[in-house]
C-alpha cells in the first residue's frame, strides 16, 4: 500500500479527484431532471396531494420553470412543466403555477447561487416542524446537512404573498435548506441534482431524530469533523451520481412507454 502513510487530509482530497471524474453521470435535460425529480421526491415519501412545488432556473433572468398545478409529483412529466416569469405569468405550457411559487422569486433574486428550490411537506419533516423543533444533526448521513438547514419558527400562515417571500428568503439566508414551523422544508439547491439529493436526506434526517428523541437524548458530534464531512459528501460529482442512482431506481420500475411519456421533450 503506497498510500498506508498518507495524511488524512491527502487522502481527502486524492478521494475528491477521483470523485470528479470517475463517478458516473447521466446527460438529462433541465426539463427531464425536474420531472425525474418529482417522482423520485414522491417515492421518497414528499407526497402531500397538490401541496408542494419544484422550480429552477430557466437560463434566462426572472424565468424559471415548474409543475402545473393540478398534478401530484407521482404524475409529472416533462409536459406538464411550466415556464413562468416572476409575477407567475405562463410564458410557455398549459395550465397555472401553484401561487405559493411567489416566495420561489424572492429567494432567487436573493441567491444567485440557487438553481432548484424545493418545497414539500413531508411526513417525518411535518411532524418535526409541528413540534417547534429545529433538525438536529448527528449522524455521518446527514452531515451534508450540518449548519446548512435553517429554522423559520413562526408560522406565517399561506406562503402567497409577498410578505412571505420576505420572511422566508430572510431566514434562509445563504443556507440550503430551512424547515418551516408548522409547514414543511424548502431547499435551496446549487443544482437540480444537489437540491433533490438534499430534499430526500433531509426527510431522513427528521426520521431519524425523531427515532432517537423518542428513546433517548441525541448527543451533538464534533462540528470540526461534521464540517469536514459536511464538505466531503456535498460535492457536486456526489450529488451527480446520488441523484443517478435514485433516477435508475425510478426508471427500472417504467414500462418502456411511461419512460418516454416521464422523459420526452
Amino acid at each position: 500500500m503506497k498510500t498506508i502513510h498518507d495524511t488524512k487530509a491527502s487522502l481527502i482530497e486524492a478521494g475528491k479527484q477521483q470523485l470528479r471524474s470517475r463517478l458516473p453521470k447521466a446527460n438529462w435535460s433541465v426539463r427531464q431532471q425536474l420531472a425525474l425529480t418529482c417522482r423520485i421526491l414522491f417515492s421518497y415519501g414528499h407526497e402531500s396531494g397538490l401541496a408542494g412545488q419544484i422550480t429552477a432556473r430557466t437560463g434566462t433572468a426572472g424565468t424559471y420553470y415548474t409543475q402545473q398545478l393540478g398534478y401530484g409529483f407521482d404524475e409529472i412529466t416533462t409536459q406538464s412543466l411550466l415556464i413562468v416569469d416572476e409575477d407567475l405569468n405562463v410564458l410557455e405550457g398549459d395550465g397555472m403555477a401553484n401561487p405559493a411559487n411567489r416566495f420561489h422569486s424572492w429567494i432567487y433574486r436573493a441567491r444567485p447561487d440557487v438553481q432548484c428550490i424545493i418545497h414539500t411537506h413531508p411526513l417525518h419533516v411535518s411532524a418535526l416542524s409541528m413540534l417547534e423543533r429545529p433538525l438536529q444533526v448527528s449522524h455521518m448521513d446527514a452531515c451534508m446537512l450540518y449548519d446548512d438547514v435553517a429554522f423559520l419558527a413562526k408560522w406565517p400562515g399561506v406562503p402567497v404573498g409577498n410578505e412571505e417571500g420576505k420572511l422566508i428568503s430572510g431566514v434562509l439566508g445563504q443556507k440550503r435548506a430551512a424547515i418551516l414551523a408548522h409547514h414543511g422544508l424548502v431547499v435551496a439547491g446549487q443544482s437540480i441534482e444537489e437540491a433533490c439529493v438534499l430534499a430526500v436526506q433531509i426527510e431522513r434526517a427528521a426520521r431519524m431524530q425523531l427515532l432517537a428523541e423518542a428513546v433517548g437524548t441525541i448527543q451533538p458530534i464534533d462540528p470540526a469533523l461534521a464540517q469536514e464531512a459536511h464538505d466531503w459528501i456535498l460535492q457536486p460529482s456526489r450529488s451527480q451520481a446520488t441523484f443517478f442512482y435514485f433516477a435508475r431506481q425510478i426508471l427500472r420500475r417504467l414500462s418502456e412507454a411511461e419512460t418516454v411519456e416521464l422523459l420526452a421533450e
